[in-house]
């Protein structure tokens, strides 16, 4: 039995034969009555704690216990259980229609069959799977079938990489961030006209279960690693990824220049020289792989504010990032967590030299930190990157700090007219995306027309929830001070 209860002690060494360290106060004393009325394997939460993990978008973490605890000189208190470990998941088969179509369900759903809240740990749905985990299935299936295509590629090679280790604990140290690792163009892997030829052949193969069983638990972890934010959540990470997947199957595969047929293999290529066609991309699943897997963690642990606030406020991440923070602190967390040993098998899918490792890299950096579209440095790289490859700038708009109560939803429109649909207009001048272009463009439109029509009142509706958790949060803190 354990309780988990926030607050103020007195901390001091007992001096004695046996001395000790020692805590003291109300809130140890609160900690020893809520460990009474605890259950054996249980973790029992205060109110405090609990309002502080949904403070920090954990509240999936917690469930309320359906009968109060009674405390001696403060009276009823509601506390909380911390909930249970999931069983493990089992490869079962999903779709995107199976899987995202269920992310849209409202929490209203959840604690609507017969049982009390404190046994209910997760509502389940289709196949004996909650939503959550029907989403890391899908995303697991995703990834799998890259996985496949990239050890196909090598000939169905997946040799233990302990050789890397070195290389792979290099990444990131000196003090060098993330952002510093940033680099305008990544030279593309050639392929001579007979490679090209064998990876559109590429050979059935299983990663096998030892692969599959740690990228789900990595997924199922990067899924816990994300706050249950109104925007950057893991919900919208997967809807990230379903679009990149689809994004990736309609690139245009104009003909064996895709490849990047070269006289010599060694050689590389610039992204100026490409243009009007689909960079190698189709030839090259580790690019793919490495586009999916930045659209799953590109946002983990966002805080749910943009990185201007966090500048303001003087957060601890970005005194350590200055900028770009919550991008380069999804890439630090996602990749340190990849690092670990309990995902090396999954690594010698993705990588088995030290030039794939580093290349894998480098795409997840690039990826990721394209998705800061308000730094203005970035927008300069991007701006340019885009004149060395068709010629054809667009103007950009420069968006300004304002009050996010009154102006959000203007900006929202702004982003459209200024990002969204020029780079909906490129996407179809350039023809990477072939007959399906115009799509885009249509659908940047319609969703521009729906801010028109909906952005204020939305608004509204937040700032109205946003009140009444508020009030909600100061009342138990005032209730603690009496």
């Amino acid at each position: 039995m354990t309780s988990l209860i926030s607050g103020q002690v007195t901390a001091g060494v007992l001096r004695g034969e046996r001395s000790r360290f020692q805590l003291f106060g109300d809130t140890m004393n609160t900690a020893a009555r809520m460990e009474s009325s605890g259950e054996r394997s249980r973790i029992q939460v205060s109110q405090v704690t609990a309002d502080l993990l949904k403070e920090a978008g954990l509240a999936r973490w917690i469930v309320p216990r359906s009968m109060k605890m009674f405390v001696k000189g403060k009276g009823e208190m509601q506390t909380y259980w911390v909930r249970k470990s999931k069983r493990p998941i089992k490869p079962r088969a999903a779709t995107p229609e199976s899987a995202m179509g269920t992310l849209d369900e409202g929490a209203e759903s959840e604690g609507s069959s017969g049982r009390g809240a404190e046994e209910d740990d997760d509502i389940l749905g289709i196949e004996g799977m909650n939503k959550t985990e029907r989403v890391v299935e899908w995303n697991v299936e995703v990834l799998v079938s890259l996985l496949e295509q990239i050890v196909g590629s090598r000939g169905g090679v997946t040799n233990q990489i302990q050789t890397l280790s070195n290389a792979e604990q290099n990444i990131g140290i000196g003090g060098k961030t993330v952002l510093q690792e940033f680099t305008p163009i990544i030279p593309l892997k050639r392929f001579d006209t007979e490679e090209l030829e064998r990876r559109r052949r590429t050979i059935t193969v299983d990663i096998g279960e030892e692969a599959k069983s740690q990228l789900r638990r990595y997924i199922s972890n990067i899924a816990e690693l994300y706050p249950d934010n109104a925007f950057h959540n893991f919900e919208h990470a997967s809807h990230v990824t379903a679009s990149v997947k689809k994004l990736l199957a309609r690139i245009v595969n104009i003909d064996d220049r895709n490849g990047l047929a070269a006289s010599d293999p060694s050689d590389s290529v610039d992204l100026v020289d490409l243009a009007g066609h689909s960079y190698g991309i189709t030839s090259d699943p580790l690019t793919q792989f490495a586009v999916v897997f930045s659209a799953l963690i590109h946002d983990v642990d966002h805080p749910g504010v943009p990185n201007t606030q966090l500048v303001k406020e003087k957060t601890r991440w970005a005194q350590i990032y200055k900028k770009s923070v919550a991008e380069q602190k999804s890439v630090d967390i996602a990749w340190n967590m990849l690092m670990e040993d309990d995902y090396a098998a999954l690594r010698a899918c993705i990588y088995q030299t030290e030039d794939d490792l580093l290349r894998f890299r480098q795409l997840v950096v690039n990826t990721v930190m394209a998705t800061d579209i308000a730094d203005k440095e970035l927008q300069a790289l991007r701006k340019a990157r885009w004149e060395m490859a068709f010629s054809n700038a667009d103007s950009a708009a420069e968006s300004a700090d304002s009050d996010p109560s009154t102006n959000w939803y203007k900006g929202e429109i702004g982003f459209f007219d200024f990002y969204v649909i020029p780079l909906a207009k490129k996407l179809q001048s350039c023809g990477v995306f072939g007959v399906s272009s115009h799509e885009y463009l249509n659908y940047a439109t319609a969703n521009r027309e729906e801010w028109v029509r909906e952005g204020e009142s939305l608004v509204q509706q937040y700032l109205a929830k946003f009140r009444e958790e508020k009030s909600h949060l100061t009342a138990s803190v005032d209730s603690l001070a009496v």
